[in-house]
């Protein structure tokens, strides 16, 4: 079988990621690196790979199969059209899009060509999830009464210096919404929905950053599920150190703990690790021979009503400096992991557990045509008819 031919659109930063691992499986035979597109030149290509900055002119003259999208947040919609309508299928770096309607837009383009659209939420490849789900189905833990993620990392100042989208809210009038529910801890919101697999109904966030960004650094969301689920999340990027992000399953008899880092599922004494299959090679497969993909564009509009609950939301609150660890290197909120995992026990949110530079802004609106969140900190889905 022939390798598919596959083009990397954003080679630099996580880009190099992308790299390396379609390396990795072009030593297999699964695939060909084809062509780079990027604005900026890359070193050390392969022998043959043609290199660009026009997408759809770089897959049409190499005909590739699978476009990886590793750019901008608020590049995506774009970018995935443009290579879905050059006759490409595409695997998606997370967020999907910076706000509900581009992802719409992006679902269009994805139903008319009949291409694929994978978006790379890599602990959804995780054997991990449907572990859980089947230990809830079988009643390992009674009544599932709600679901609590949390998470900690540490990112020095150079962390939002490093492109000029990150940390960002908007850039130049349009939306990026780079905080740390959205991108570098989005793992946390996108694991505990997928694990609830009920539909979002309503969205609360509280947004405040230590940084002087614009974005949030230290956050938290509630969503509301249809079935009556309520699932939380915490994060923050102000740890002292990195903590590894995970997920509590409460249930009435018991409760499942999962760190979606690591596939690793704990339960009543015990801890099972779980393979986990890479998204590209996921991807590869559909293509080849139909096998279903892992995370489908639509696995992701819980997520996505969640980001669009955030951008439309007031901007971050500032953390006064005197509840802050200034150093040299980055800014530490002393003892945010031990509050991240309160959270996840309590599912509650900063302010409810009174953590002292938290501040309750409730905000309910009515959620607008195109299915996206209303003003204001919550979201309603709308419902047909």
């Amino acid at each position: 079988m022939e390798p598919v031919r596959v083009v990397l659109a954003g080679a630099h930063g996580h880009g190099w990621w992308h790299l390396s691992n379609i390396r990795r499986l072009a030593e297999t035979g699964l695939v060909d690196l084809a062509g780079v597109c990027d604005v900026r030149p890359v070193d050390d290509l392969p022998e043959g790979t043609e290199f660009s900055g026009d997408l759809a002119g770089l897959i049409g003259r190499t005909g590739a199969e699978v476009t990886i999208l590793c750019t901008p947040i608020h590049t995506h919609a774009a970018l995935a059209e443009r290579a879905l309508r050059a006759g490409s299928h595409v695997l998606l770096e997370k967020p999907p899009a910076a706000t509900y309607a581009d992802y719409l837009r992006i679902v269009t383009a994805a139903g008319e060509t009949g291409l694929a659209c994978q978006v790379g939420f890599q602990s959804l490849g995780s054997e991990a999830i449907p572990a859980v789900r089947r230990m809830i189905a079988e009643g390992a833990i009674g009544r599932v009464t709600g679901i609590g993620a949390a998470g900690a990392w540490e990112r020095p100042y150079s962390y939002y210096g490093r492109v000029p989208w990150a940390g960002r809210r908007e850039v130049d009038g349009v939306p990026v919404v780079d905080g740390v529910l959205t991108n570098p801890l989005a793992h946390a919101t996108a694991t505990a929905l997928a694990v609830s697999g009920a539909e979002v109904e309503d969205v609360e966030v509280e947004l405040y950053r230590a940084n002087m960004i614009e974005a949030d650094d230290t956050s938290c969301a509630r969503m509301r599920m249809d079935d009556g689920t309520v699932v939380t999340v915490a994060v923050s990027l102000c740890a002292d150190r990195r903590h590894e992000p995970y997920l509590i399953v409460h249930g009435e008899s018991g409760r499942i703990r999962l760190t979606y880092t690591e596939d690793r599922v704990e339960f009543d004494g015990t801890s099972v690790v779980h393979p986990r299959t890479d998204l590209l090679e996921n991807l590869v497969a559909h293509v080849r021979d139909g096998a279903g993909l892992l995370v489908p564009l639509e696995r992701t509009a819980g997520f996505m009503r969640v980001l669009d609950a955030v951008r439309r939301a007031p901007e971050p609150l500032a953390i006064p400096d005197v509840f802050q660890e200034i150093g040299d290197e980055r800014r530490v909120l002393p003892r945010i992991a031990e509050v991240t995992a309160t959270s996840a026990e309590r599912l509650a949110l900063y302010s409810e557990l009174r953590v002292p530079w938290s501040e309750r802004r409730p905000g309910v609106g009515r959620p607008p045509s195109g299915g996206g969140p209303a003003p204001g900190t919550s979201w309603t889905r709308s419902r047909p008819g």
